[in-house]
């Protein structure tokens, strides 16, 4: 499978892990990284949004894990391969059965979303098997630090139940993204984030593509120190 190709990394890809995606690239590019000391990836696939973190805070060490120990090895070679190894690494482990007495100022995922169905296509990345949205949120409050953040791409008709749950278990919205896939579309998928400190979120409204094949002059700014687009976009 041919690679996926960034400004300053290379994202090796294989058909058995599940590949670079519009929603990784999203959370990676849009995610409030700058002040994270300690990161913690859940669910790292192929290690983009880890490899896109690195890049934007040079400060962070960054911890990714997965349960697929193939997706583990090839964000191994990933990272191996990137000017950030020093400061990335990726081990193969179950967040359910993780016991640590680590913290982390920052948890970042892009989790699996659909429900179980019969679906053989990237069941652990897609399909709601190994980690449900409220084990994601429950582990998340035990291993973020007092002023942490937990940041994740969600579906948009997915966000009142997420925000139920981190309620619960006393985490609090900082910010909300709504993105659409072109200019007055409804949304799609939503950019949260949630701390345990109470305060007046941030919520706005993003859109990928202004027209049909072309996208919007906010994505390309987003997304500028990563992709390679070519130079004409009209």
């Amino acid at each position: 499978m041919k690679p996926f190709q960034f400004k300053e990394f290379e994202i090796r890809q294989s058909k058995n892990v599940f590949r670079v995606g519009t929603d990784g690239v999203l959370l990676g590019a849009i995610c409030s990284v700058s002040e994270a000391k300690k990161a913690l990836e859940i669910g790292t696939g192929t290690g983009l949004i880890s490899l896109m973190i690195a890049q934007r805070n040079l400060n962070a060490t960054i911890l990714a894990i997965d349960i697929d120990p193939e997706a583990v090895k090839l964000a191994n070679e990933n990272f191996a391969n990137s000017p950030f190894l020093e400061r990335i690494n990726a081990i193969n482990q179950d967040l359910n059965s993780w016991e640590t007495n680590e913290k982390f100022d920052f948890i970042f995922s892009n989790p699996p979303y659909f429900e179980e169905n019969p679906s053989q296509k990237d069941i652990l990345a897609r399909q709601q098997t190994a980690l449900s949205f409220r084990n994601l949120i429950e582990k998340s409050s035990k291993l973020l630090t007092e002023n942490g953040l937990l940041s994740v791409i969600i579906p948009y008709d997915s966000v009142n139940d997420f925000m139920k749950i981190c309620l619960e278990n006393q985490l609090h919205l900082h910010r909300k993204i709504n993105i659409s896939g072109i200019k007055n579309a409804a949304a799609k998928r939503c950019v949260l984030e949630f701390g345990f400190n109470e305060i007046n979120p941030d919520e706005y409204d993003f859109y990928i593509e202004k027209s049909p094949r072309k996208y919007s002059d906010e994505y390309l700014e987003l997304t500028k120190y990563f992709h390679v687009f070519p130079k004409k976009t009209d």
